[in-house]
């Protein structure tokens, strides 16, 4: 069998972390059996579709490196195709036109929630002859009035519904416009998709596309229904657990390799393996791994994937998530100081924001000193700072030469550290709290810390 999966987002909002997962799973399992993972937008509710939202899905499954193959499909598009398959389940006396008005579908519905029945429309087995030709009619597929229908889903195992449950669904609205389980089915068939794996909030629908399937005779595809993302305290997912836009992730400061490795893991698993590359993941993604229990979302483990992430990151990568977006671009010298400075700040590094936070003192000559850390800087600390500024080497050497020269130098002065590296500190980098002193001082050389030290003290003069 040729594997093809879809993603499928529908563009009412933003790509949320449980859509990112379904495209991930999706992704993997297409790649593991060589076939193709397409990408559907159904946009079919066009009230509440926005390009601002499918736009969105394009440019978080961009940063996940979860893009589609080939050009998306837009259901929108299809709505010809939609309507000329409900023409087809009509003539085929599958379906039936309904010409409830929507008084009487209404009093319809809270009746059969009263005696908890699917609604059975009159129309069902009633011709239109008391209906005028042009009177508004929905289309309905009839369901079967007993039985049972049953899947076998690969995650979830053998399912089934009492068809009592089910009412005759509608395909095609009064306006003619195709309801969201005619088109994905539809869809489905014309795309090839031959596993179709999506949260289990989608497993009644499966029951009622599967009827349609049938009484098209078309080949039903093998579902995966998984479990959904619940939030560390096992309640529904929100956005206080973490239920954010996937963009909003990259603002935080995670790496898509960190999220990918993070999603992947949230339902699924590969013995007691943790760290795992998209490699590895192609390699060993089967639907055999997806647990039948709701994950559980856990921003600490991800922010812990992220550190692992950027501490093994190569350092001219580092560099270039530090530096490359900047304006004007980084000149010789402060490229010079963060090839010092990258291979100490990635080990401490949460995530790419704190990286560049903890950079910024070397990225210009002039730092911005923060309004509480001012309150270093008296008169006391700035004597001592323009001593150190006129004591220090003009060429100390290496980290550790730095080191021994500043104990020798507090020493001889009779000061701890505390006397002079907070204030220090305040002076180069314009923060209280910043990397190490010694790196510090090694990263800008001690020409520039005695102009930065030199500088504070004439502006405090």
């Amino acid at each position: 069998m040729d594997v093809i999966t879809r993603f499928a987002p529908s563009p009412t909002g933003f790509l949320h972390i449980g859509g990112a997962r379904t495209a991930l799973f999706n992704f993997l399992f297409a790649r593991h059996h060589g076939g193709r993972y397409l990408l559907r937008v159904e946009d079919t509710d066009r009230a509440r579709s926005t390009k601002t939202a499918i736009d969105a899905i394009h440019q978080g499954l961009g940063w996940l490196n979860l893009a589609g193959d080939g050009e998306a499909t837009y259901q929108s598009t299809r709505q010809q195709r939609h309507t000329e398959i409900a023409e087809k389940l009509l003539a085929q006396g599958h379906a039936y036109r309904c010409y409830l008005t929507p008084e009487e579908l209404k009093e319809m519905r809270d009746e059969a929630r009263k005696i908890g029945q699917p609604i059975r429309s009159p129309w069902r087995d009633k011709a239109p002859s008391q209906k005028t030709p042009d009177a508004p009619y929905a289309v309905r597929l009839k369901m079967p009035l007993d039985g049972t229908t049953t899947i076998a889903d690969a995650v979830q195992g053998t399912v089934s519904i009492n068809h009592q449950q089910l009412d005759d669904l509608v395909m095609l609205r009064s306006d003619g416009t195709p309801t969201y389980m005619l088109a994905v089915v539809v869809d489905d068939y014309d795309m090839g998709v031959s596993h179709i794996i999506r949260g289990d909030d989608h497993l009644n629908n499966a029951f009622r596309q599967q009827k349609i399937i049938e009484a098209l005779g078309w080949t039903q595809p093998i579902y995966a229904h998984i479990p959904l993302i619940h939030g560390s305290d096992g309640a529904k997912l929100s956005k206080r657990h973490g239920a954010l836009g996937v963009m909003e992730y990259e603002a935080m400061g995670f790496l898509p390799e960190a999220v990918n490795n993070y999603l992947l893991r949230l339902g699924w698993a590969h013995g007691d393996d943790e760290i795992i590359s998209r490699t590895q993941a192609i390699e060993w993604f089967d639907l055999g791994g997806i647990g039948k229990s709701p994950a559980r979302f856990d921003m600490e483990k991800l922010t812990a994937l992220n550190s692992h992430y950027l501490n093994v990151m190569d350092d001219a990568a580092v560099m270039a998530l530090i530096g490359d977006d900047l304006t004007p671009p980084l000149a010789p010298m402060i490229k010079t100081r963060l090839k010092l400075l990258v291979p100490a700040i990635k080990e401490r590094a949460k995530n790419t924001n704190e990286l560049r936070e903890m950079a910024e003192f070397a990225l210009s000559d002039t730092p911005n000193i923060d309004p509480d850390a001012k309150t270093l800087l008296d008169a006391p600390y700035l004597e001592r700072l323009a001593r150190f500024a006129d004591d220090l080497p003009a060429d100390v050497g290496d980290s550790e030469a730095t080191k021994i020269w500043f104990e020798t130098w507090l020493a001889t002065h009779d000061w701890k550290m505390r006397d002079v590296a907070p204030g220090l500190r305040v002076a180069l980098t314009g923060k209280k709290q910043a990397p190490d002193i010694i790196l510090i001082l090694t990263v800008l050389g001690s020409d520039e810390v005695k102009a930065r030290i030199r500088a504070i003290c004439n502006n405090r003069a």
